[in-house]
């Protein structure tokens, strides 16, 4: 395995599971995530990514970092064989009952995401996905593109869309850069009151460990792994509900009016034209 043993990062992963093992049930339960709408067939996937990956159907699909499975189930509903892998076991637990009540064939592993070839026991697939709010709470993005690299088939695409750093280092009020977007660390968050989705939940598990990746860090950890970039976008509008940002009829979230602009999200697709190898 790529990823070190580095004593900050295994404090990390077993703070940052906590947290999020007490965030699923929430989320379930919360209006962002409206399970109620998303039984009834709502689809949670961007306009932008059906047009960026094209057409999913027949194909083999894998969500790494699913969360409780809502973007995973989505791209079932246009076709793709979907798994999902997470290392919450209640976001697991939830994302699976969630698949049955919706009478959707998805496969759900419980596992770091470090140690996702373990996990999917040799299966390889034509889609890696990740989703937005996914890459931050990774220490280590080499070892992550190698591993993904690993588990596509030759052909098989790596799709990624993710939080632009720039709303990161800026997400207080939109304006002023205050975190580091460039050669940060891995660092310890002792946060206060709920979460994005459950914004008034009182938690027991307050500390997350987080990692802002520059853009060039992304991109170079990609290539790194053998893939081949074919498209890097950027976006001006996020389902994320940012409290400086107004929310559209459209249901997206857009900078107000007469601000300066700069993109919220941004997107990759990259190729695996061969098997990758683990330097």
């Amino acid at each position: 395995m790529l990823r070190g043993d580095d004593p900050v990062d295994r404090v990390g992963r077993l703070a940052n599971l906590a947290r999020w093992d007490e965030a699923a049930p929430l989320h379930a339960q919360s209006a962002l995530y409206d399970l109620e709408s998303f039984r009834a067939g709502r689809d949670d996937i961007r306009p932008f990514e059906h047009d960026e990956l094209g057409s999913v159907e027949g194909r083999d699909l894998l969500h790494l970092q699913c969360h409780i499975g809502t973007d995973t189930l989505s791209w079932a509903r246009h076709g793709a064989r979907v798994s999902g892998l997470d290392f919450s076991p209640n976001a697991i637990d939830i994302a699976r009952t969630l698949a049955a009540e919706c009478a959707i064939d998805a496969k759900f592993w419980c596992a770091d995401v470090y140690d996702a070839l373990e996990a999917v026991d040799g299966r390889r697939f034509d889609v890696v996905y990740t989703g937005i709010g996914a890459l931050g709470w990774l220490a280590d993005l080499r070892s992550w593109a190698h591993i993904v690299g690993e588990l596509l088939r030759p052909d098989g695409v790596l799709y990624l869309v993710e939080i632009h750093p720039l709303v990161i280092g800026m997400v207080n009020d939109g304006r002023t850069l205050e975190l580091d977007v460039f050669e940060a660390g891995f660092v310890r968050w002792d946060g206060k009151g709920g979460t994005y989705a459950a914004p008034d939940a009182v938690l027991q598990h307050n500390t997350t460990y987080e990692r802002v990746h520059a853009l060039s860090e992304v991109i170079t950890a990609v290539l790194d792994a053998g893939l081949t970039l074919e498209l890097f976008h950027e976006q001006s509008y996020t389902n994320a509900p940012w409290p400086w940002t107004e929310r559209g009829d459209d249901g997206y979230y857009r900078l107000p009016e007469g601000w300066p602009r700069f993109p919220l999200t941004y997107s990759l697709r990259a190729r695996q034209h061969g098997g990758a190898t683990i330097a």
